[in-house]
């Protein structure tokens, strides 16, 4: 099985919609019993907070079920616990790679390292744009999907 931890600044916007994004993705393949996906924050704002509602918002809009979800601090052994750990932008890579203390396994990129342009996903928190996020979420998840 393999262990995929996508991580955001929040743990409300960008990372939650990867994970249920590709939990999605990965039903929809006949694959669940191949995976199992989760998401965490670097920062301690947004903890014990449920998705964003523009997340939610989106999320119905295009049909994905979300499960109930509250927003959790990535840890330090959560390295160990993962196979990948994705985060959203270059920011986040940096604060992973703070909490973990390095990658010395190679277990942490870009979620759209995997695509033909690996680029940051914006934070919708501050643009607004949850459309656009869930555009290069789902570009991303099925690059990754199809990749593993």
């Amino acid at each position: 099985m393999t262990r995929i931890l996508f991580i955001c600044h929040g743990n409300i916007c960008r990372s939650t919609m990867a994970e249920f994004v590709m939990k999605d993705l990965v039903r929809k393949s006949g694959r669940e019993n191949d995976f199992f996906i989760d998401s965490k924050a670097t920062s301690t704002e947004e903890i014990g907070n449920p998705p964003h509602p523009g997340t939610v918002r989106k999320m119905h809009q295009v049909g994905i079920p979300m499960n109930p979800h509250r927003a959790s601090q990535m840890k330090k052994s959560d390295y160990e616990d993962f196979d990948l750990i994705l985060g959203m932008d270059s920011w986040n890579i940096r604060n992973i790679l703070k909490i973990t203390g390095g990658d010395s396994e190679g277990k942490v990129h870009m979620l759209l390292d995997y695509t033909n342009h690996p680029r940051d996903i914006a934070d919708p928190w501050y643009t607004h744009n949850f459309d656009e996020t869930y555009n290069d979420v789902l570009e991303g998840c099925e690059a990754l999907l199809n990749a593993l």
